[in-house]
C-alpha cells in the first residue's frame, strides 16, 4: 500500500462521528428493506431499523427551481409522494444544497430539528436556514448512526459536479457509501449513491475501497447549465457502473427537470448494448425496489435492534 492511499485510510478512521439513536419497540427485520422512487434525486430507503430520505425536492410539475446566477428550470413530473405523507425519519442525506434536491418547500416545512448529513459547505448554509442539526463530512469520512445491535456507516464518495471554471461557481457534491452493519462487525449490506457527480478519476479508488457493493443509484440526466454537462449522461452513467460494479444498478434523476439533457430511454439503449440488462432495475415515480440480504449475512445471535413505528 502506497504511503498516500496509508494516509488517506488513517484520515478516514480518524474522522468518524456516531450517534446512538434510541430504540423503539418494533424489531428491526433484517431480511430485507425498500427504496421508494419519489423523483428526482430523492428516495425514501427502510431497513434495518433506519428510514432516511436522500435529496429532498417535492416540487410539483410547472414549478420552478433556482440554480444560482439568475438561471432557473422547470419541474416536468410530480413527486411520488408529497413531503406531508413522509414517516417519521431518522435523518436526511444530502449531496449537496441545489434547488432540485433541497428545494424551497423543504427548507420551509421539514422540520428545523431533523439531522442532515452533507457536505461542510451545504451544513453552513442549511444552519443559516435555521437548521439546527447538521453533520458535515469531506470525501472519505464516517458518520455512523446506531440504534440497537445495527449501525448504519456513510461515508462520503468523490464527485464533482463541473468541468473547468464552471466548478467553482457550482456546490460541492458528495456520493455516498452506506454500510448497514451488525454493531458485533457483520456487514449486512453496502449501497452506492453517486450523487450528482460527472464521471472523474477520483471515482476509481471507490472500487479499491469497496470491492463488493450491493446496491448502486446513479445520478444521471445529462444536466446542462452554460451549455456545460454538470450529471452524469447515459454513456458516463453505463462507465460509472462497470466501475462501482454493483449487483443491482437503479438509475435515478434522469427526467424531472428541464435541464435534464440525457433521457432515461438513452441510458437504457446504452445498457442493453453492454448486455448488462439483468443488472439494472428502473423505477418510475411512486415506484418502490424491495431487496433481500443472504441469510449468511445475518447474525441469528443478536436481532434485539429496533424500527421506526409506522406513522
Amino acid at each position: 500500500m502506497s504511503s498516500k492511499k496509508k494516509e488517506s485510510d488513517q484520515k478516514r478512521i480518524a474522522y468518524v462521528h456516531r450517534v446512538v439513536l434510541p430504540a423503539t419497540q418494533s424489531p428491526a427485520q433484517l431480511e430485507g428493506g425498500s427504496i421508494f422512487f419519489v423523483g428526482t434525486a430523492t428516495v425514501l430507503v427502510k431497513y434495518a431499523g433506519f428510514t432516511f430520505l436522500t435529496d429532498p425536492n417535492f416540487l410539483h410539475r410547472g414549478e420552478y427551481v433556482h440554480l444560482g446566477y439568475g438561471l432557473r428550470s422547470k419541474r416536468l413530473t410530480c413527486p411520488g409522494i408529497n413531503l406531508e405523507e413522509l414517516p417519521r425519519l431518522d435523518f436526511v442525506l444530502l449531496s449537496h444544497l441545489h434547488e432540485d434536491h433541497f428545494d424551497r418547500l423543504v427548507a420551509r416545512k421539514l422540520p428545523k430539528n431533523t439531522p442532515i448529513v452533507t457536505t461542510p459547505k451545504a451544513a453552513s448554509a442549511l444552519a443559516k436556514k435555521g437548521f439546527i442539526i447538521t453533520y458535515p463530512l469531506n470525501t472519505w469520512e464516517t458518520f455512523v448512526w446506531e440504534r440497537g445491535a445495527q449501525q448504519l456507516a456513510i461515508t462520503a464518495m468523490p464527485g464533482k459536479h463541473a468541468p473547468g471554471p464552471l466548478a467553482k461557481l457550482l456546490p460541492p457534491v458528495m456520493g455516498s457509501m452506506l454500510e448497514f452493519q451488525q454493531t458485533s462487525g457483520e456487514t449486512l449490506m453496502r449501497m452506492y449513491i453517486s450523487g450528482d457527480t460527472l464521471y472523474i478519476k477520483d471515482l476509481a479508488e471507490i472500487p479499491h475501497r469497496y470491492p463488493n457493493v450491493d446496491l448502486g443509484l446513479f445520478h444521471l440526466g445529462g444536466t446542462r447549465v452554460m451549455g456545460l454537462m454538470v450529471t452524469m449522461d447515459a454513456k458516463q452513467g453505463l462507465k460509472a457502473i462497470k466501475l462501482i460494479n454493483p449487483k443491482t444498478a437503479i438509475p435515478i434523476h434522469y427526467n424531472d427537470y428541464t435541464v435534464f439533457k440525457s433521457p432515461l430511454e438513452d441510458f437504457q439503449r446504452t445498457v442493453e448494448g453492454a448486455k448488462l440488462t439483468s443488472r439494472v432495475h428502473y423505477l418510475t415515480h411512486g415506484d418502490s425496489y424491495t431487496f433481500q440480504v443472504p441469510a449468511e449475512r445475518r447474525s441469528a445471535t443478536d436481532v434485539r435492534a429496533y424500527a421506526n413505528p409506522k406513522t
